[in-house]
């Protein structure tokens, strides 16, 4: 026992020693941020040695999923979906942490954002539109969709992304809410998605957008409806999007993959929360294999338009991602995908606190002016 005690504790101290030389390998901290401390060391030493996956977070992005566990959230799958609804979110952490540095956590300025009622497949359905202010149009358009498994979180727990994309690509963003399960079974997000997406073909100008410009995005829940709008305009013959950008997107239905055996107790999101999404989504068990929600394993995906990627390392989702990637490319689909290591699910809207968030919106921001100025040339 006594030797289990030193090895354990050897093998701490080595790991300690080591971190913060493995940090600033991959990259510096941003102005402002503070190195890892012997505690927060010490910590990772000992979630590397217990196989912890959070033991690969990135300091930053480890001090925000400190911050939301001193939220004290509940475990989403011992929920009802009204209480889950409640409990604490990323964002939540990332504004927490923002305030315990001393930070302000005010939006991001130089933006203009308006909330609307647009028009969905069975009524109307709450949006923001978010204007770079001074910005004159018409402006490309990006239709963004937020997370949170198709029955979580709103406008408001995603509007960091939206915002800062708004800003990064001079263009009129679109967040537009879906009916959520368990309330409004599958297809109902999706049905959503498309009416929405044809609203905004027909009111972009209004908004001071251009209708030809149009642009789909989302992340995880919202990935998927991102990618099948894409599929239905490609099988409705509507307009196409000029671009879709897919952030850690849900796109299958295996809950076998190496990331989710990896992942399984990560956080924010762990194989039991996927589960439980599953669970109330679904309206039948055959629904699971719709091509819709096992898009990597069912859908067709040629003749879709060029597409941005992002996946996290530590993300249970990771492995369909990137599957998702290949086999577009197989299809003939222009694909660049990028993996952020260190990187947890939900980390894209976080540019405030995190450098892979800053980072991958330039990229993704980059990839959408490319299609947009494309577009214009045409």
């Amino acid at each position: 026992m006594k030797t289990n005690v030193a090895t354990v504790f050897a093998a701490i101290a080595a790991t300690c020693v080591a971190l913060p030389v493995k940090a600033q390998e991959k990259q510096p901290p941003q102005a402002g941020q503070n190195p890892p401390t012997v505690g927060e060391r010490l910590t990772t030493a000992v979630q590397s040695i217990t196989g912890s996956p959070m033991a690969h977070a990135d300091t930053d992005m480890k001090r925000v999923m400190n911050a939301l566990g001193e939220l004290n959230p509940k475990p989403i799958d011992t929920l009802s979906a009204t209480d889950a609804r409640k409990q604490p979110t990323p964002a939540d952490g990332v504004k927490a942490l923002l305030k315990k540095e001393g930070k302000s956590d005010a939006p991001l300025p130089g933006v203009t954002a308006t909330d609307v009622m647009v028009t969905g497949a069975a009524g109307e359905l709450p949006a923001r539109i978010y204007k770079p202010d001074g910005a004159t149009g018409p402006l490309p358009v990006i239709l963004y969709f937020h997370g949170g498994g198709f029955v979580i979180a709103d406008l408001d727990t995603y509007d960091a992304a939206p915002r800062s994309m708004a800003k990064l690509t001079n263009s009129v963003v679109i967040s537009s809410h879906y009916r959520q399960a368990p309330e409004h079974k599958f297809p109902a997000a999706h049905d959503d998605s498309v009416a929405v997406y044809k609203w905004v073909l027909q009111n972009a100008a209004a908004q001071g957008g251009d209708p030809q410009r149009v642009a789909v995005m989302g992340e995880s829940a919202g990935g998927n409806l991102a990618i099948n709008v894409s599929i239905a305009a490609r099988d409705q013959k509507l307009q196409m999007p000029v671009h879709q950008a897919l952030i850690y997107p849900l796109v299958g239905a295996d809950m076998a993959t190496p990331s989710y055996t990896a992942n399984a107790n990560a956080k924010p999101l762990n194989k039991a929360m996927m589960g439980w999404f599953f669970e109330q989504v679904l309206a039948k068990p055959d629904d699971k294999s719709s091509p819709m929600l096992d898009v990597v394993g069912k859908a067709k995906l040629d003749n879709l338009p060029p597409t941005t990627i992002v996946t996290a390392e530590i993300d249970p989702l990771r492995s369909e991602g990137q599957a998702l990637a290949e086999k577009l490319k197989a299809a003939g689909v222009n694909v660049d995908a990028k993996d952020y290591q260190g990187a947890t699910h939900e980390f894209f809207g976080m540019a405030a606190v995190v450098n892979d968030a800053a980072e991958a919106q330039a990229y993704v921001a980059r990839r959408l002016m490319e299609s947009s100025a494309k577009r214009s040339a045409n």
